[in-house]
Parts: C-alpha cells; sequence; structure tokens
C-alpha cells in the first residue's frame, strides 16, 4: 500500500509506519545524547502512552532511565487495506527499539477509564513487574464512559460566563479569521470536568494502592497547560480550565493517599507544542505559529521530548528543589511566559493576517510538526514506496 497524509481539518486520517517508527527514533536519538539524572523511575506506568508527552514519558523513562514501562493507550489497528492510527505505529516502534535493549515494553490496548483497563493493567504488574514507582497520567480524550453508570460525557471547547471572540487560523485554508464562541452551559461545564479532570486520575490511583502495586516513594504526575493573556479566554479561563483546575483538587487529595507511602502527586505544567490534541483547540495553532517564531528566533523553542526529559530528569528525578508554583505545581513552561516572549507573540498577534502569515509566523514549522505526528514530511523516508500497514 502507498500512504499519503489524508487531512480533514485538524486531523490527519492516515499515519505511515515507517514515519512515525522515524519520529520516535528522533526522540529515543535525543534521550541518549543527554545526560539522565542518577536516580529516576524503574518501573513506569504511562496512561495515555501512544502520541505526543505520553509517548516522550515513555520514550525518557525508558532510555534515559532503562527504565521498565507499561503502556494504556486506545488506538486502531491496522487491517490490510487501512493503515493504523499514529499512536499504534509510535507504540510498535517504540517496543521494538526498548526489547532491543533489553527493557520490558507493554502496550495496552483498551479504554483507559473502564474498571476492566485497571484490572487488567494490575495483573500485568504482579505478573511482571512487582511494584510501579511512576504512574504518567497523560490520557486526552473528547468523552469519557463513567464506568460506573454507563453515562458518556463529551467535553466541550468553550469560555465561561461571557462570549469571545478571538482570531483563528484555518490550517487547511492558511486563512486567518475571527472565531466567535458561546459560553458553555453549567452541563456543558460539568461534562467537560467530567471528561478532562482528575476523576480518573484517582481511580486510578486508587485502584493501584489497593491493589498494593505502588512501591515506596511512588510518583505520580499529571500533565496540564496553562498558558498567558493571549490564550486565557479560550484556554484558562474557559471549560478546559475548570478541568485542569480538577487536576489540582486531584493532585491534594492523591497526595494525601500517597503519605504513607512517603509518595508524592503533582500537577506538571508544560509549554505549549503541536500534538493531535492542541490542533483541536481553537486559536492554538496561531497562538503556537507564532511562540515558535519567537522561542526558535530567541533559541529556546523546545518540543514534547525536551520538556518531557526536563521534567523527568531536571525536576521529578533531578538534584535540586522542586520548580513549583503557588499551587505545588511543577513548572516546565516558564521560558514560553516570560514577558519578552509574551510581548513579541502578543504583538505579533495584533499583526497577523492571512496575507502575512508566512512572514510573520512559523507556520511552516508548525504544518511540518504537526505532519511529523503521522509519520509524514520526513525527507529521508520514501512516500511513493509500496509498504505494509500491518505492524
Amino acid at each position: 500500500m502507498i500512504i499519503q497524509p489524508k487531512v480533514r481539518g485538524f486531523i490527519c486520517t492516515t499515519a505511515h509506519p515507517t514515519g512515525c517508527a522515524r519520529n520516535v527514533q528522533d526522540q529515543i536519538d535525543y534521550v541518549k545524547q543527554h545526560s539522565a539524572s542518577a536516580q529516576g523511575p524503574k518501573n513506569v506506568l504511562v496512561i495515555g502512552c501512544s502520541t505526543g508527552y505520553g509517548l516522550a514519558s515513555r520514550i525518557v523513562s525508558a532510555f534515559g532511565h532503562k527504565a521498565n514501562t507499561l503502556g494504556v493507550m486506545f488506538e486502531k489497528e491496522p487491517t490490510e487495506r487501512r493503515p493504523a492510527s499514529a499512536g499504534w505505529y509510535n507504540t510498535r516502534a517504540f517496543e521494538t527499539a526498548a526489547s532491543a535493549e533489553g527493557l520490558y515494553a507493554k502496550s495496552m490496548n483498551m479504554d483507559a477509564f473502564s474498571h476492566e483497563a485497571k484490572a487488567d493493567v494490575i495483573a500485568e504488574i504482579k505478573a511482571n513487574l512487582g511494584k510501579i514507582d511512576l504512574v504518567v497520567y497523560s490520557l486526552a480524550s473528547p468523552r469519557r464512559k463513567d464506568p460506573d453508570n454507563g453515562e458518556v460525557y463529551s467535553s466541550v471547547l468553550k469560555p465561561i460566563g461571557e462570549p469571545v471572540s478571538r482570531k483563528t487560523l484555518n490550517t487547511d485554508t492558511r486563512e486567518v479569521s475571527e472565531i466567535s464562541l458561546e459560553p458553555a452551559s453549567d452541563e456543558e461545564i460539568a461534562s467537560t470536568v467530567k471528561v478532562m479532570g482528575g476523576e480518573d486520575w484517582e481511580l486510578w490511583i486508587n485502584a493501584l494502592l489497593e491493589a498494593n502495586v505502588l512501591a515506596e516513594n511512588a510518583k505520580t504526575t499529571a500533565y496540564t497547560y496553562i498558558g498567558r493573556e493571549l490564550t486565557f479566554p479560550i484556554y484558562g479561563k474557559a471549560t478546559i480550565g475548570k478541568a485542569k483546575e480538577d487536576l489540582d483538587r486531584a493532585a491534594t487529595a492523591i497526595q494525601a493517599k500517597l503519605k504513607p507511602l512517603n509518595g508524592d502527586a503533582r500537577v506538571s505544567v508544560l509549554k505549549a507544542v503541536v500534538t493531535q490534541s492542541s490542533s483541536a483547540i481553537p486559536v492554538m495553532p496561531l497562538y503556537i505559529s507564532l511562540l515558535y517564531r519567537v522561542m526558535k528566533e530567541q533559541g529556546t523553542h523546545e518540543g514534547c521530548i525536551e520538556q518531557i526529559h526536563q521534567l523527568l530528569t531536571g525536576e521529578l528525578y533531578g538534584d535540586g528543589e522542586l520548580t513549583l508554583d503557588e499551587s505545588g505545581r511543577v513548572r516546565v513552561d516558564l521560558k514560553e511566559l516570560t514577558d519578552e516572549v509574551q510581548g513579541k507573540v502578543e504583538a505579533l498577534w495584533h499583526q497577523v493576517t492571512t496575507e502575512n502569515l508566512t512572514d510573520l509566523t512559523d507556520f511552516e514549522g508548525y504544518q511540518k510538526e504537526f505532519f511529523q505526528l503521522f509519520g509524514f514530511g520526513y525527507e529521508d523516508v520514501d512516500y511513493d514506496a509500496d509498504v505494509s500497514p500491518e505492524v
């Protein structure tokens, strides 16, 4: 099969197995070229392990700290006639590379929100890992089925209180325009918190504690994004922001539960990067395109693998004190939030139009990273070659 990119809105509906393997290998190479802390996790569970920050967490754990990793994902498998999702190919490439270095690497393709997933993961831990010393919660889903009553909740990307108008970028047409979003209802806010908040993270830790499969000094972290003024109306002070506030609540609750193990629970704040999730959020593609230009010019740009390497090696398992904010979150996003960076991004934000998009932003860099998420856009991959989708 010859696999080419097919883009629909903010998602690419195809993925290339060779290109995805290249994407994974590039991240592995980065980790191998950078030192890791002497101490580090040895048995790691990553919930949401197949793309973006979750995939990077697995790679840093395995190739930076020589950790065994167990991953949970929900990905589309390949058939003879259709390629798999990018996350499926990423995971197969990661497992192959980890196994080649003698590292345990297993992935379980299932609904992470379900009780069955938690039970199956615990059984695997007991059979092959013993106890987990790091749990990474990096799940991104537009909907969640409640494991107790079966009700399906859907998240929405809406402001709270008042309508919001903001510039946005249509990544298909390269058109900069205004988007107006009506405020969310109370029911929509509650549903978004149910999907994207901290409830499932808590349920995972509760199940792992009850099964006695968390090690002494175990750590857990869930990922979030906060941003600053430009993204607040659609992110920080919107439905997503309410869900992220619930992560803070969950972290406090989990912290107390881990106290007998001398464990630690933290929300980790990461910078804006191109991911399948961020591509779906209005305003973010334009903001990220501007941010990339400014941070690349300053030499401070970082992607998923650089951010997670810093989080695990420099923060959670570093030699110094954690870089915490007033809410106890670990901050790895501070380079993005400096007045200098944000001032330049905002100045460009007010100037950017459809006509000057290429001149004022790094949309080309944004688009390149977007396609590479799905294994496309690598110069040394032959996309006209016949490849088997079944990996």
